[in-house]
């Protein structure tokens, strides 16, 4: 009787797992993580579909509604100059807000996917060749460590005003910076993932499954693309979310000090620099444009920080 429990037990086929159900699983534990996907998810349907429901122009002047206070103003201290049609209330010259923070929105998030993908692009290669190629990785690694050494916001300073207006005239001023922008917010945060990836591949090549695509004769290309790459897309998402956090605020940073977008072109940065003057008579006016900048990255932080414990095998599942 034991002999045949032992067998039924032995035989018994396991239910078939899947890897991203148990990722999704510990993503799904990691409360932060999952509140900050809720708010990432609100705030790109806020900015992608808002536009299209809420339809007012949001560089339309009305020079008689101007200085309209939120509507939640009157709540605490009675204002009697509330913009019922503006329901976040409108500049000095009439601009509604709330549609400026979608247009801004949109803006700060097309800036921010396209200059982390870029930069997720050129980090993943050069530390998928430093890490597999021995004789590159002293040579890209020491260029790593140069770029990491210099002062990223002189440096993005000193480009925007080289190449602003050459790109500007042969572009357009919208494209052009929109170009100049994504390129150096690419060219300067590519280096966390570089040695991130470089690490993972470095142990990696020395595998068992490795040496035997090796054994066989199996090409470094194809080795790099069926067995390296795949291997290394949990750091790659990973570092996907923090570069994303990255590029929001650097775009933020350069459109405060003037350097960025026009100035009737709207992004969150760009309110922030406009609201400064008169923010002690409107704090409402800095306080919406702060808070998207800052819950947005703080999301992406809390989705890469669960994304991180859900990828990792060493402690997925505790």
């Amino acid at each position: 009787m034991t002999e045949v429990l032992a067998e039924a037990i032995i035989t018994e086929p396991h239910p078939a797992t899947n890897k991203w159900a148990d990722v999704w699983r510990q993503f799904s534990h990691h409360k932060g993580a999952l509140i900050g996907l809720l708010f990432f998810a609100f705030i790109t349907l806020f900015v992608l579909i808002g536009p299209y429901i809420w339809t007012l122009d949001p560089n339309k002047l009305d020079i008689r509604a101007k200085d309209m206070r939120p509507i939640y103003t009157v709540l605490w201290n009675g204002e009697a100059r509330v913009g019922w049609n503006h329901p976040l209330g409108t500049d000095n010259l009439g601009k509604d807000l709330l549609a400026q923070l979608m247009q801004g929105g949109r803006t700060s998030m097309a800036v921010g996917w396209t200059g982390m993908v870029l930069a997720l692009f050129i980090g993943a290669l050069i530390g998928v060749v430093a890490g597999f190629f021995r004789r590159l990785d002293g040579p890209l690694m020491r260029f790593t460590d140069l770029v990491l050494s210099l002062p990223i916001l002189p440096l993005l300073l000193v480009a925007v005003t080289l190449f602003r207006e050459s790109l500007s005239q042969m572009l357009g001023i919208e494209t052009g910076m929109f170009i100049l922008i994504v390129t150096i917010i690419g060219l300067t945060s590519w280096m966390q993932t570089a040695r991130i990836v470089r690490g993972d591949v470095l142990a990696l090549k020395e595998r068992e499954f490795i040496l035997a695509a090796r054994s066989i004769g199996t090409p470094n290309n194809k080795i790099i693309t069926r067995h390296i790459l795949p291997n290394v897309l949990s750091p790659i998402m990973v570092s996907a979310t923090l570069g994303l956090a990255t590029a929001i605020i650097t775009e933020s940073a350069l459109s405060f000090l003037g350097v960025g977008f026009p100035p009737d072109f709207p992004t969150w940065g760009k309110q922030l620099a406009d609201a400064v003057p008169r923010m002690t008579e409107y704090p409402e006016r800095v306080v919406l444009p702060g808070l998207a900048i800052s819950l947005t990255v703080l999301s992406v932080n809390y989705i890469g920080d669960g994304l991180r414990d859900a990828l990792d095998p060493r402690i997925r599942g505790r």
